[in-house]
């Protein structure tokens, strides 16, 4: 199973991950993101990884 760890900290809010997750696992919550998708459905393409200005998102196998 996958795990996706988000530094809360580092997350500016830009919705970048929002945007870029071709499953829809990541919503704007309060202005941070927030996964709230079902994990199992991660495929593991990084695209939210790469994609983050902050790096605020690592994706964990």
């Amino acid at each position: 199973m996958v795990e996706i760890k988000i530094d809360m900290d580092a997350c500016t809010g830009c919705g970048t991950c929002v945007d870029t997750c071709p499953v829809g696992l990541y919503e704007m919550n309060d202005d941070k993101v927030a996964v709230t998708g079902d994990k199992e459905e991660c495929v593991i393409c990084r695209a939210c990884e790469s994609a983050c200005p902050s790096g605020a998102i690592e994706v964990v196998e």
